[in-house]
Parts: structure tokens; sequence; C-alpha cells
């Protein structure tokens, strides 16, 4: 395993954890934070390009919160689908998870969905800092870790 997947996975259920026990902290914890964790890392993404993946889900989730408070209905859930899809088309954004987390008000319990957008802009933020470190950590010390030294010696015997 590598430093950030492991760094991920922590920051997860640390975020799962604050959901569940402070009520104000609820809409923290979506399950679309897992996909937007993968999509960062399994990509070579620049630092800029997951600041504009992250900008997309702030804006598709304050569309989708404000669709569901206008009008909760089918009706504002496919507008609220073909909306997201046509930004993301068009300012290239590249991460379908957007279209999942615009959809978080809609089945979101919580009273306060006013707050959806900033979770999730709070949460994905939270997330670039956690790989910037992480990247920083596996740079520095990344030689150190035995797991990788494993996987690498694993590699290079599979080649021969």
């Amino acid at each position: 395993m590598k430093v950030k997947t492991i760094a991920i996975g922590i920051y997860i259920m640390i975020i799962y954890w604050f959901s569940l026990h402070f009520s104000f902290l609820d809409t923290l914890f979506f399950p679309t934070l897992g996909a937007f964790s993968f999509l960062f890392i399994s990509r070579t993404f620049l630092y800029r390009e997951i600041a504009r993946i992250t900008v997309g889900a702030f804006v598709s989730s304050a569309i989708g919160t404000i669709l569901f408070y206008l009008y909760p209905s089918p009706i504002t859930v496919l507008a609220n689908v073909l909306i997201t899809i046509w930004l993301i088309r068009k300012f290239k954004w590249n991460a379908p998870p957007i279209v999942a987390v615009s959809l978080v008000p809609f089945f979101s319990h919580s009273p306060h969905h006013w707050v959806i957008p900033l979770s999730v802009s709070a949460v994905l933020l939270g997330l670039m800092l956690i790989l910037f470190i992480a990247e920083r950590v596996d740079g520095r010390f990344g030689h150190l870790l035995v797991w990788q030294r494993r996987e690498k010696l694993q590699a290079e015997s599979e080649t021969i």
C-alpha cells in the first residue's frame, strides 16, 4: 500500500467519526467522498485540476441544494442532473462524482441543507491537504516504509 492510500483511508474514517458524533457535522460524510479519493489518487492530476474539480463539486452541490430548496421533486432531480452534466462538459471538470455530489441534498436527512455545499468544499479541501501531506511524507520517508520495499522487490522479481 502507498502512503496516499493509507492517509485517505484514515481521513475518511475521521470524517465519518465526526459526522456520527457531532450532529451539526452530519453533512461532512457522503459516500462520494470515497469516489473523489480514488479519483484523486488514481490519476495524475495537477493540484490546479484537483482545485477545479473541487470548485465543480461546490457549484454542483450548491445548485442541487437550491433546486431541492425550491421544490424537492423528481423534476428537480432531473434538472439538477442535466445542469450538472452540462457544467461538467462545459468546464471539462472530468469528474463523474460531481454528479453524485449534486444529488446529496435529495437524500440527506439533515435539517440544514444549506450547509451541504460548505461541507462538500471543506471535506474536499481537506482531502487535497491530506494528499499534499501524504505526497510530501512519501517523498521524504517513503524509502523507510517496509511495505513499499516489499512491493518493489516483488515487482522486480516478477520481471526477471
